[in-house]
């Protein structure tokens, strides 16, 4: 199943626009890649536009969690989903967003990371 993300075909007003060209490929999108906390760590690299590649972290066991008192980063292992502002539903799902609230070994932290496209869970410890 593709998802598009070509121009809408109603006007503000309600009118309709005339399709005047059939889709694109470069106007396709993709489906969200729903990083849940794991015991293992899961991988996905998509070529995207230009012959780049994105990584897409599927299942994520730990997290780069820095201190900012002390400014040091440390691989500390995820336990759990405390609150995700995206979706409420994605705490009870253990979904990691950017944004969401994880508790960690050494304590509360805000990811800052977008997972599902940088393929790394980043966070900054919270008091």
């Amino acid at each position: 199943m593709a998802v598009w993300q070509g121009r809408s075909k109603r006007k503000i007003t309600g009118g309709r626009y005339k399709p005047y060209r059939k889709r694109r490929k470069y106007e396709m999108g993709r489906e969200p890649t729903e990083t849940r906390v794991s015991d293992e760590e899961k991988n996905k690299i998509i070529r995207v536009r230009g012959g780049n590649y994105k990584v897409r972290l599927v299942l994520a066991k730990y997290a780069n969690v820095t201190d900012p008192k002390t400014n040091v980063t440390k691989k500390v292992k995820i336990i759990s989903v405390l609150e995700n502002k995206a979706n409420p539903h994605y705490v009870r799902r253990n979904i990691i967003t950017k944004g969401c609230i994880i508790n960690t070994e050494i304590g509360k932290a805000l990811v800052t990371s977008r997972p599902g496209q940088d393929g790394v869970v980043n966070a900054i410890l919270l008091e």
